[in-house]
């Protein structure tokens, strides 16, 4: 018996061992390249043929133009990002659980998990056509309102809201999964006691329906904080333009600008080593939340 066990675990390994040798060579593979941010690197020579720099590209980084901006802009598009994606979701579900036919709670749940899937280009696309000063729906409503049209993807004052609220519109959808989930496990009997008692619908939701999902609440809340530097490359490169640098330049799109654009490997590095760093620093503690207020653990 204890053979037959043996060669099962075997069987196992054996089958998570191609995808092992693919997060080997793809994910960890890469971390050598890291090198790259603490040499003067050039790009005809081999990374074991560079000048060392030591730390002086991080010394250029802190002092690199507009990066402090940088940083202040990365962390305001997604703090609002983490909050409005925080309250929303637990907001919908709530509605959506309250909805007493079935076929109208499912075909609701389907129309808003749809934008999840559809990609930043297409969306981007949309919203750009949408926002159009001069061709956009939103602005010929606000034309007939007898108002000024308002160039929403060129005023640096309103496009971080831009993004912040698109990002919600496609995501809020796939984050109420977590949450009517959590919703089902509350025991139904709490909600017959609460009828007997004449509780209202209000008193309901407020009494039963968030103290029951209040541990997922949190434990979503902590590990969303490890994500704290990740503003959205995808969404700020198809929506951003020069005229929104000030307030909508991220450090994913400032690494690319300076990685691909005008070809500094070795400050690019930098830069995402720096974010790598701060990251694991708060995904660490998030963990360390989440076990603490959450009693989630990994191991």
């Amino acid at each position: 018996m204890t053979l037959a066990k043996g060669k099962i675990k075997w069987s196992l390994y054996l089958m998570v061992l191609p995808a092992f040798v693919l997060i080997l060579i793809y994910h960890y593979g890469p971390l050598g390249g890291l090198v790259i941010a603490f040499q003067r690197y050039d790009f005809s020579r081999s990374i074991f043929n560079q000048e060392w720099a030591g730390f002086s590209n991080f010394r250029y980084l802190f002092n690199y133009p507009n990066f402090f901006n940088v940083l202040k802009n990365t962390l305001f598009i997604s703090s609002m990002k983490l909050i409005v994606n925080f309250i929303v979701p637990i907001s919908v579900s709530i509605l959506i659980n309250e909805l007493k036919n079935v076929r109208l709670k499912r075909n609701i749940q389907t129309l808003i998990y749809l934008p999840h899937f559809v990609s930043w280009v297409i969306i981007s696309g949309i919203f750009i056509d949408i926002l159009s000063p001069s061709e956009g729906i939103v602005n010929h409503v606000i034309k007939l309102l007898g108002m000024e049209p308002i160039y929403f993807l060129g005023n640096a004052e309103i496009f971080p809201f831009v993004l912040v609220i698109t990002d919600v519109w496609k995501e809020f959808g796939f984050g109420t999964i977590i949450y009517l989930a959590a919703l089902t496990n509350i025991d139904p009997n709490l909600y017959e006691a609460a009828n007997i008692d004449g509780a209202k619908r209000f008193q309901k939701v407020r009494h039963i329906t968030i103290p029951g999902i209040t541990h997922i609440m949190v434990l979503i809340g902590t590990l969303s904080l490890g994500r704290i530097l990740n503003a959205g490359f995808e969404q700020v490169f198809n929506m951003y333009n020069p005229l929104v640098y000030s307030t909508g330049d991220i450090i994913d799109t400032l690494t690319y600008r300076v990685g691909i654009q005008d070809f500094e490997y070795d400050l690019a590095t930098a830069i995402g080593l720096f974010k790598s760093v701060i990251s694991l620093i708060l995904v660490s503690t998030s963990y360390y939340l989440a076990s603490k207020f959450a009693n989630y653990r990994i191991f």
